[in-house]
């Protein structure tokens, strides 16, 4: 039998991320972004501070060659297996860059323990993460259509699922500071879907105006901060 072909990677694209952008100062020395794909946001980044030492990190391989027309440097891997000696040459870096990464690994707790046990100094995570209490992905589950796509929020690549609070919680619980945290919005619930999520909560025992609130963010955008 022959192996089943890898599975691709998220559709590769020309659009940064503004919100993620908004989020990095404009000093960084040094700036990791891991899933860089097309560079787009280390072009926008660097327009910025073209002086910063930019590295991708990219699990493709034609997707890293795009990325380094726009990084000072490019590792084309896997971030969950880099090496002791790879991981102590990203150590100045002063922000690492999650724009729609996070979801896609085994194991982002292991991930945020290892960046923070390698830092030299003050260092920024900066991600933007699918809500999975997102209203769309709760109309999806209720009618059992939890139907994987190429991109967006069903993602067939996604691994890990998170929510508001369970994203703090990951920052958190491995010593981080939640530093700030925007919701990105994209379609609003209708009155009968709002309807029926505060009626969930309310037979849950649960806030049912946090339920809903939690509900209409399809993004979170968090900034958080490890003390080296």
């Amino acid at each position: 039998m022959h192996p089943a072909p890898a599975m691709r990677q998220t559709p590769l694209n020309q659009i940064h991320n503004p919100d993620v952008l908004n989020f990095m100062r404009s000093d960084y020395t040094g700036v990791v972004e891991v899933g860089s794909s097309s560079g787009a946001l280390a072009r926008a980044y660097r327009g910025i501070n073209p002086g910063c030492r930019y590295v991708g990190i990219e699990i493709d391989a034609d997707y890293a060659e795009a990325s380094r027309q726009h990084c000072t440097e490019v590792i084309h891997g896997n971030v969950e297996y880099l090496s002791a000696e790879t991981f102590h040459q990203l150590s100045d870096a002063d922000c690492w860059v999650f724009a729609d990464a996070l979801e896609h690994l085994y194991d982002p707790w292991q991930l945020l323990e290892r960046i923070k046990a390698n830092a030299r100094s003050r260092t920024e995570v900066i991600a933007c993460i699918p809500n999975a209490q997102y209203w769309g992905v709760q109309s999806r589950l209720n009618a059992g259509l939890f139907i994987y796509q190429d991109s967006g929020l069903f993602d067939r690549t996604h691994i890990r699922w998170l929510t508001r609070l369970t994203i703090i919680d990951l920052f958190n619980s491995h010593g981080f500071q939640v530093l700030n945290m925007i919701a990105r919005l994209l379609d609003q619930p209708t009155d009968e879907m709002a309807a029926a999520i505060r009626q969930m909560a309310r037979a849950s025992g649960n806030d049912p105006e946090m339920a809903l609130q939690d509900a209409v963010p399809f993004q979170y955008v968090v900034k958080a901060l490890a003390d080296g």
